[in-house]
């Protein structure tokens, strides 16, 4: 199975859609629910929520999730019956499948409830309809020459003793939402030079400045304090997100103190100095934070 560890959970949604073609005389019997195994369409409609439940068990692929709803929904024409089934779960994985299981499960327990009339019926037009959720429902348009830096904090990297791993996950992550000019800085872990340097990115007119390192609770861990000189405003949602994330995976992710703040319209994220810290707390908090923008324009959500 696909890696779903470092996903984060949405409201998710899926519609499909499967058409069973029958003659007239078969859509009347099912329309007086009483066909000769009985009622053809309470069965089927139960038949696709068991379906759904269980995609996890036929499809290989296919991770087990907690649906919060299914529903089977019917449009009888004269020559056939549209089966419409929908699926919502708050998870990590699309749920598309579920609802495609629920539909042909739907629409083979009505053929099963039927051929002893007449088996001459076919199963066909099956697709998704609608789906949503996931990253990919949340895409954000940035504003006309995003300006954004890296900034580095560590001893160890400023004095060539170690080798930055974060710096380069955080812009490797910034290449994937199309942003790939932007500025990169290591700096000592010393709070007047930390808060110089974002300064000078607020004159600069920067949309995005991103640190990684000194967050902790260590002696020259002072990226917190350069930060907390600098904003105008706290955004405290941004680390809560990044840190409830992180705590799922180890239980020294509360230790962190990153902040995230506005300066003017500059927004500033305080990301731990480990990579894989970096990474979750990335994770976590993209696209989500790109939406500040069109807020901070009077975009409202």
């Amino acid at each position: 199975m696909i890696s779903t560890e470092n996903k984060i959970m949405t409201l998710r949604r899926a519609k499909a859609q499967a058409v069973l073609r029958a003659t007239p005389q078969l859509i009347d019997i099912l329309k007086s629910r009483k066909g000769p195994k009985g009622d053809a369409l309470e069965v089927a409609k139960t038949a696709g929520i068991l379906g759904a439940k269980r995609t996890w068990e036929i499809i290989p692929y296919c991770h087990p999730l907690p649906l919060d709803q299914v529903t089977i929904d019917y449009e009888i024409h004269e020559d056939r019956v549209v089966i419409i089934a929908q699926a919502t779960a708050v998870w990590k994985t699309g749920i598309e499948m579920e609802a495609l299981v629920a539909a042909q499960i739907a629409a083979t327990t009505l053929f099963d409830m039927l051929k002893p009339v007449d088996n001459n019926m076919e199963i066909g037009e099956i697709k998704i309809l609608e789906k949503t959720g996931g990253k990919s429902s949340f895409k954000e348009e940035l504003p006309r020459d995003f300006k954004v830096a890296v900034i580095v904090t560590s001893d160890g990297t400023f004095q060539g003793i170690r080798r930055d791993k974060s710096g380069q996950i955080i812009r490797e992550k910034l290449a994937g939402f199309g942003i790939v000019d932007c500025e990169y800085l290591v700096l000592p872990d010393e709070k007047e030079k930390i808060r110089q340097a974002l300064l000078g990115f607020y004159e600069k007119r920067f949309h995005l400045v991103i640190t990684t390192g000194g967050t902790g609770l260590g002696p020259r861990d002072v990226t917190v304090e350069a930060t907390q000189e600098v904003i105008d405003r706290v955004v405290p949602g941004i680390m809560e997100a990044a840190r409830s994330f992180g705590q799922q995976r180890t239980p020294y992710s509360m230790l962190s103190r990153g902040l995230a703040g506005l300066k003017g319209q500059m927004l500033i994220v305080n990301l731990p100095g480990s990579s894989r810290g970096a990474q979750e707390s990335l994770e976590a908090i993209f696209p989500g934070l790109l939406h500040s923008y069109k807020m901070m324009a009077g975009g409202g959500h």
